[in-house]
């Protein structure tokens, strides 16, 4: 045998090993970035910046126009950033609990689905447009997230 067909054998055990490293490496970065985003966007609400960055959006929102007259644009604020926090929570803990993290998984796909409506039901979203379709990206995150924690919490049962 030649030495070019020991390179060709060998090549495709160590791209095989390659693309392992990276599938895992990208899972890991794409679940605990998607984590971070939840939870420091999650901090945020409780600052009135935020609180006051939101309005218009959270008003003209079909699905959470109520949290303003119930509890105040602060306070609503701090509802969505409840929220946030226990979503990315229950996304950060597949390692112990792949189902509680395909369920926030799946709270953050209905999230980030109700965030991107506002591209349709704020008038004037303006500049805030390009800020809420990272939320597009995340989606996808919140998607593959569901879906491979539910994959994990399957083969545990």
């Amino acid at each position: 045998m030649s030495s070019s067909q020991t390179i060709n054998i060998a090549a495709p055990r160590s791209t095989s090993a390659l693309a392992a490293r990276l599938r895992h490496t990208g899972a890991f970065i794409l679940r605990y970035s998607l984590v971070f985003f939840l939870l420091f966007f999650g901090l945020l609400k409780w600052t009135a910046a935020e609180a006051k960055g939101i309005e218009a959006m959270v008003s003209h929102s079909p699905l959470l126009f109520w949290l303003y007259p119930v509890f105040g644009v602060q306070g609503g604020s701090e509802v969505i950033g409840v929220m946030e926090l226990i979503i990315g929570v229950l996304i950060g803990i597949r390692r112990w609990s792949p189902g509680a993290s395909a369920v926030g998984s799946v709270a953050a796909t209905g999230m980030f689905l109700v965030t991107l409506s506002f591209l349709v039901t704020t008038p004037n979203i303006g500049e805030s447009a390009p800020f809420l379709l990272k939320d597009l990206t995340l989606l996808g995150a919140a998607l593959w997230t569901a879906g491979e924690a539910l994959g994990r919490a399957a083969s545990q049962t």
